[in-house]
């Protein structure tokens, strides 16, 4: 990254703000910049380099209040970086926007009214801005509208010079998706390691079982015990801490589940070693599990939307869309959503597949490897597991967009007026 003040473009701003509000401390986070910053080249044609494109990523076209800002994410903020402690115990939307130098002056007024027109949704706005360019006008401003601003040094110091509190504000569908990212459940830099429900649902026995919980599963389900956890914590089934792995009150009904069916949790997982490498849809091999992994996989924040979305395209006459025409349609629907359920989130990906105002290029679309393996692959398997759609899902360096098929086994005729 550039270090001379004169060098803090927009892109070089973003950057380091972004670096010290969504710090790599593995804390529960999440965040996207906008599109236009996937381009190879700023608005006074100075080249963006790699290095900061790849800090930028993951990109998205992200409404939130009266526009788009230049960053938008979730994460719980350092004390330092609020004027009050945040509300309730959920973290605070974000919404951050940047200046920077670009052949002339700073328009740092503008930045402070757009990130104070953020706030009808974001809980926390900021500006970020060259240290040089902020005047104590600026910090005035900027207290009055509740925007806290962020000074960044050539040397890549970024300071707070204002703290803006903490606004309690619902959010809308778009910033609702990146909410979702940041949460447990959030599919970002992460994966359904495995693509068979059963080695979830069996997660929460082998946790109530009074053996090893990583034994009893290795030994009578699957190997693969960090990626069965994840998976469960992903559907809800359990809550990963530090120092143990708890039920969830879903775990614990797949739990009595398996008393009520079996007679105990060691008789049930009995039953799932039976299971042991079968390839036939789950909901025929053992009806009674899959209605239950129906109703697991349902709950998971993901399945409504497709589902939903899938069987209007019924009612409009087309059964069985290809992957490639389902995220075109989707996108026309719920864009922020789309982009953070299906296309990989590296800055290669999101920068050919998106335009500056976050439209989707379709060419880009007809490439397997552009899509996001836990839902194109391992989402898509477990909802054919629990006889949700009709077909498997594919790895994406096997899958055709254009060939890969996404329809419901049991889609329901609209209801007559």
């Amino acid at each position: 990254m550039a270090t001379a003040t004169e060098d803090l473009t927009e892109p070089h701003v973003l950057a380091r703000a972004k670096r010290r509000l969504f710090p790599e401390d593995g804390a529960e986070a999440y965040a996207v910049v906008d599109t236009q910053f996937a381009r190879e080249r700023w608005v006074d044609r100075a080249t963006i380099d790699e290095a900061v494109r790849e800090a930028l990523a993951p990109f998205n076209h992200v409404r939130v209040g009266s526009g788009y800002p230049d960053l938008v994410g979730v994460r719980p903020l350092d004390d330092d970086l609020l004027a009050v402690d945040r509300l309730g115990g959920e973290p605070p939307l974000i919404a951050v926007e940047a200046k920077g130098y670009a052949g002339g002056g700073v328009d740092t007024e503008r930045g402070i009214v757009q990130a104070r027109d953020r706030l009808g949704e974001a809980n926390v706005a900021f500006l970020a801005a060259p240290s040089a360019a902020i005047s104590q006008t600026d910090r005035s401003l900027a207290r009055e509208c509740n925007v806290g601003v962020l000074a960044v040094d050539g040397d890549g110091d970024v300071r707070a010079l204002e703290r803006p509190r903490v606004v309690g504000n619902r959010t809308a569908d778009a910033a609702t998706s990146i909410r979702f990212q940041a949460s447990a459940q959030g599919v970002a830099g992460k994966s359904f390691g495995l693509n068979h429900p059963k080695n979830y649902l069996a997660y929460p026995l082998a946790v109530a079982h009074d053996r090893d919980t990583e034994t009893v599963l290795a030994e009578r389900v699957v190997g693969a015990t960090d990626a069965a956890r994840a998976g469960a914590a992903f559907l809800n089934l359990v809550a990963v801490e530090p120092d143990r792995t708890t039920l969830t009150a879903l775990g614990k009904e797949v739990v009595r589940f398996g008393l009520a069916e079996c007679g105990s949790v060691d008789a049930a997982l009995d039953a799932f070693e039976a299971w042991k490498r079968s390839r036939k849809r789950f909901c025929e091999v053992a009806p009674k599990w899959g209605q239950l992994a129906r109703r697991v996989v349902y709950a998971y924040p993901a399945t409504e939307l497709l589902v939903t979305e899938l069987q209007s395209l019924h009612d409009d006459g087309e059964r069985d869309p290809t992957l490639r025409e389902f995220v075109e349609y989707l996108h026309e629907l719920h864009p922020t959503f789309t982009v953070e359920l299906f296309l990989r989130g590296d800055e290669g990906v999101r920068g050919r597949a998106l335009t500056d105002d976050g439209d989707l290029r379709s060419e880009v679309l007809a490439d397997g490897d552009a899509y996001h393996s836990p839902t194109v692959f391992q989402l898509k398997a477990m909802l054919y597991h629990a006889g949700i759609v009709s077909e498997r899902g594919s790895e994406p360096h096997r899958l055709d967009p254009r060939e890969d098929r996404w329809a419901l086994r049991h889609d329901v005729s609209p209801v007559r007026e």
